[in-house]
């Protein structure tokens, strides 16, 4: 190599490695320039380098290839450079001359290696700071995480404060139903290609991340919030290439306005406000899109208390078992009765649905259901002792429960514990929920039967799956939902009596023994019996009733009709 050539090569190593050194932003232009340059000095036709984030990675031919100078008579290599990281990253570099190209002295080869060796440890610290990104602010499958969130807060609030912006956590409805139907792997993909379309909606003044499973939250400007929520609202979102197999999508959402001023002193400030949105949306039943409020916090603190008071509360025993008696609509007879919880402190009645919902948010309900079976086997035991008359006591459980595998033997247990004969007990399960595979509630409820213990599906008609539910599960007991009943001043051609009708010809069709609840006007026990729906549950016959009440109507199990 001639001297000016040795010379030239050196000053442009030198810029090379300030350039691929440089703290500044990287200038891809000035480095290409650079390396255009040295390969033309060496005769080099192309150069590329490969990037892999494991050997295994490598050998499946997963990761990114870079060619930076290709003159199109890259025929033959030269240099070929791998190194493994620190980190088990694979790096390799590889430069190609023509094949008619003459043999290139040691020398050569020794600074061309060189400056390869320069390149490949460039892109070896340049992409894993791109993996280091990744693995910090993205999850598994490529979704920006809470770290994600919580870095744009903090750059927005920085440049411009957060005034203008709205947050939102949402979760996408009834998937369980949707992997179930399309399979987990064709759910994913609608996942995904959900996400895609809020994030090309809420732009790049926003962000969406995922916080796991069908959990989202958000960040946008003021303006992208109506589209964002009309999307949220439902839409059909593809799985397949062509675009034709769809299923609709919609979400339940908590949203925060953030006002003038608003400076959050993390980004967990702005998920203690959506979140207990969301599940006003997801549990309360106030729609699908609630706003966050102020009294929201209060409601999350008392919550939170009732959680916290609840395992000292069964211990000292402040639940009670109320007992709603079930009517003969033709004879007035005491049929049965289904046990109802009731939380009383200090004589203070707290209402079911203040603290129903709450235990049902963990598996803090399954144990206040068992101690509610506890409870209604020491009673049945014990008017079997006194020699009352006794009726069939229906219990409801949880649909959490269906997660346990000993679930029957826990029941079981309970129930010889106390020497209760297992014709008195029926156990309620409601279709209201649709977060459990069929196959554990099928299994649950044969399991059950076996053993002689009714089974009854509670509030028929709510749910999404309601034929499929007793089509495939071997219930004894059809509860008909009150939304089946026609209030006082509808017609008798009234669409609700026409379905009311037809739905207790169907469970007498089956073979089941129908009852109908929320029954509270003699025009809807005329009803009853003239479908001939014979057993009825609800405020016209009592009310729930303390034990010691109900068991003066077991003594005189009369109503009149």
């Amino acid at each position: 190599m001639s001297d000016q050539k040795t010379i030239e090569y050196y000053q442009l190593l030198e810029k090379l490695n300030w350039a691929l050194s440089s703290t500044g932003e990287f200038d891809r232009q000035a480095y290409i320039v650079i390396l255009r340059r040295i390969c033309e000095l060496f005769h080099i036709a192309k150069g590329e380098t490969e990037f892999y984030r494991s050997p295994n990675h490598e050998k499946n031919g997963e990761g990114e290839c870079f060619c930076d100078f290709d003159n199109g008579h890259g025929d033959k290599i030269l240099v070929r450079r791998r190194i493994v990281t620190k980190t088990n990253a694979v790096v390799i570099g590889t430069l190609y001359v023509r094949e008619d190209e003459p043999p290139f002295s040691q020398e050569d080869i020794d600074r061309v290696d060189l400056m390869l060796r320069v390149i490949v440890s460039f892109v070896s610290r340049r992409r894993l700071q791109n993996v280091v990104e990744m693995l910090g602010y993205y999850d598994e499958n490529g979704y920006p995480n809470l770290r994600s969130f919580k870095r744009f807060l903090d750059i927005k609030a920085e440049e411009r404060g957060l005034y203008g912006y709205t947050a939102i956590h949402y979760n996408l409805r009834h998937f369980t139903l949707i992997n179930r139907e399309i399979t987990r792997e064709k759910g994913d993909v609608v996942i995904w290609n959900h996400f895609n379309r809020i994030k090309s909606i809420i732009g790049e003044e926003g962000i969406v991340c995922r916080l796991g499973g069908d959990s989202f939250l958000a960040a946008f400007l003021n303006e992208k919030t109506e589209a964002v929520l009309q999307m949220l609202g439902g839409v059909p979102i593809a799985y397949d290439d062509s675009g034709e197999k769809r299923v609709s999508v919609s979400a339940c959402i908590g949203v925060f306005v953030m006002p003038e001023g608003y400076s959050p002193n993390s980004g967990g400030d702005i998920m203690d406000k959506v979140f207990p949105a969301s599940q006003a949306a997801k549990y309360q039943e106030q729609g699908t899109v609630v706003y966050y409020s102020d009294e929201m916090l209060v409601q999350k603190d008392r919550l939170m208390c009732l959680q916290r008071e609840f395992p000292r509360a069964l211990e000292n025993q402040e639940f009670y078992v109320y007992y709603q008696p079930k009517v003969n609509v033709d004879t007035g007879e005491i049929v049965g009765a289904e046990a109802l919880c009731r939380w009383i402190r200090d004589e203070r009645v707290i209402p079911p649905m203040e603290f129903i919902p709450t235990l049902e948010r963990n598996t803090d309900i399954c144990q206040l259901d068992f101690y509610m079976l506890d409870m209604v086997c020491r009673d049945i035991k014990r008017w079997l002792d006194q020699g009352r008359r006794v009726v069939r006591i229906s219990v409801n459980l949880s649909r959490k429960h269906m997660v346990d595998p000993d679930l029957l033997e826990h029941i079981l247990r309970i129930v010889e514990q106390n020497k209760v004969p297992h014709k008195y007990l029926e156990i309620e399960l409601t279709e209201t929920t649709t977060d459990v595979e069929f196959k554990d509630l099928k299994r649950v409820v044969g399991g059950l039967q076996k053993e002689g213990i009714y089974t009854s599906v509670d509030d028929f008609g709510m749910g999404y799956s309601s034929l499929n539910l007793i089509r495939e599960i071997p219930w004894n007991v059809l509860k008909i939902d009150k939304s089946f009943l026609p209030v006082d001043g509808d017609n008798l051609d009234e669409t609700t009596e026409v379905m009311f009708r037809h739905v207790v010809a169907m469970a007498k069709d089956l073979g089941l023994e129908c009852i109908t609840e929320g029954v509270e006007t003699s025009k809807q026990v005329g009803l009853l019996r003239d479908s001939g729906c014979h057993i009825a549950q609800g405020y016209h016959f009592d009310k729930p009733l303390p034990v010691e009440e109900f068991e003066k109507r077991l003594d005189h199990p009369q109503y009149r009709i």
